[in-house]
């Protein structure tokens, strides 16, 4: 079905009354009418600049539903006047694919070339993906392939060698309006709404052209005579479609990369939006206060140590509270975490010991600091000097507690932000204390 629609209602044609959906009636019939995906196929666009060339060669179309993926695949095929054959991923083998490829053999024989058009081609596996390099190399297809899930992770590394990926763009408002405008003027009716409900149906359609169609089909059939909806009577009728939301792919990849890096950069407006976006897809709530925890030890750490104590009871209140009023708990820690003082030095401590630890081996520890609980571990000098560091001037001794190969390193480099500025002062107090009671060494 069409995703993407013509920029200019087309003429009624006979039998325009048939119960066809807004979607088809809107198919356009070029390239240059399709709405919302300009850099592609606008007079600069790639897919333009190709046909120019008349050099089109195997492309996979990376995008969301309902922004034009099929169509534009249709229209490729008029314009160079391949043969275009339709299958799904979902519904094909390689049976299914074997006999396509063996019909597009016989029409190349006959002086035709074939557009192959693979619906959800991320469903194939590796070994059905196989199947279509050697059709691809040597012309008997030229594959279009379509995809919601990014190629780089879903398709094999032979396949996109012989392939050129181009991104399909959500719609954006005034794309999914102009839809809604050509619609009205294609049938003749205004669609019953207030402004404000329309700017509700236009965001509702979340950027799919073919939604915020069949939405309007929606509006149409349930308004009655001479009636005007109102935003909260709207969302009454047609309900809300679900979020474009895949918890187990990129969307949810996506989105809790965006949680993250707001709570980091400190913008809890932001942070609360992406949260109620996972929250609204239905995201597994643990999920989402795990990775608040983390982020309280990654990017917070001892600037705030509260903010691990904080996160951690969210994780549980919401365990004791369940959904949905134990949702307001992770709000608040997301709230919490984004306006806290932000370090990452322990994080990045961390690390380094981690690489240090790797690199320089099986090190022992000083004998002076080595418990001594045999007589052979005595007389070896186990323990042998070691200074109870309460026993102490200011309860610190300044011995040194690393491996004497190794000598003594700074890992962790505190910052002069919340907290850590009194733990960099009283690391400093310490060093000074060291370098006086060890004669300066």
């Amino acid at each position: 079905m069409s995703d993407l629609f013509a920029a200019d209602p087309p003429a009624a044609q006979p039998g325009a009354d048939a119960p066809r959906p807004l979607a088809d009636r809107l198919r356009p019939a070029r390239l240059d009418e399709v709405v919302g995906q300009e850099h592609l196929t606008g007079p600069d666009g790639a897919l333009t600049r190709l046909l120019r060339a008349r050099s089109l060669g195997s492309l996979i179309f990376w995008g969301p539903p309902g922004t034009g993926k099929t169509t534009v695949a249709r229209l490729l095929a008029n314009e160079t006047s391949l043969h275009f054959e339709q299958i799904s991923a979902i519904f094909s083998g390689v049976p299914d694919l074997r006999k396509v490829f063996e019909a597009a053999r016989r029409r190349r024989q006959g002086g035709q070339g074939t557009l192959l058009f693979v619906d959800e081609i991320h469903r194939f596996n590796r070994a059905q993906l196989d199947a279509f390099l050697p059709v691809m190399e040597d012309g008997t297809v030229t594959l279009v392939g379509a995809t919601t899930e990014n190629p780089s992770f879903e398709l094999n590394a032979a396949l996109l060698s012989r392939a050129r990926v181009l991104l399909f763009r959500s719609l954006d408002d005034a794309a999914v309006a102009k839809l809604l405008a050509r619609a009205e003027a294609l049938t003749g009716q205004a669609l019953p709404l207030t402004e404000e409900a329309r700017g509700v149906l236009v965001r509702m359609a979340d950027g799919d052209g073919r939604a915020a169609l069949t939405l309007a089909e929606e509006i149409w059939r349930s308004a009655r005579p001479g009636e005007t909806l109102d935003a909260e009577v709207l969302q009454e009728i047609v309900q809300r479609r679900a979020p474009i939301y895949d918890k187990a792919q990129e969307g949810h990849y996506n989105l809790i990369s965006a949680l993250h890096k707001t709570v980091r950069g400190s913008d809890p407006d932001a942070a609360l939006y992406y949260l109620c976006r996972m929250l609204d897809g239905g995201e597994d709530r643990l999920f989402i206060a795990r990775r608040l925890v983390r982020m309280a030890v990654e990017d917070i750490g001892l600037a705030d140590p509260q903010a691990l104590v904080v996160a951690t009871a969210a994780k549980d209140a919401f365990d004791f509270l369940g959904s949905p009023e134990g949702e307001l708990a992770l709000a608040q820690v997301t709230v919490y975490l984004a306006c806290a003082p932000k370090s990452n030095a322990v994080y990045e401590a961390y690390k380094a010991a981690t690489r240090l630890a790797k690199e320089a081996g099986s090190l022992p520890p000083p004998r002076t600091i080595l418990n001594a609980p045999t007589k052979l571990m005595k007389r070896m000098g186990y323990g042998e000097g070691y200074r109870y560091d309460h026993d102490e001037p200011d309860a610190f001794s300044g011995q040194d507690y690393w491996p004497e190969r190794l000598g003594r390193r700074q890992l962790y480099t505190p910052t002069d932000r919340g907290m850590e500025s009194r733990y960099r002062d009283r690391l400093a107090h310490w060093e000074g204390l060291r370098r006086t009671r060890r004669g300066g060494d």
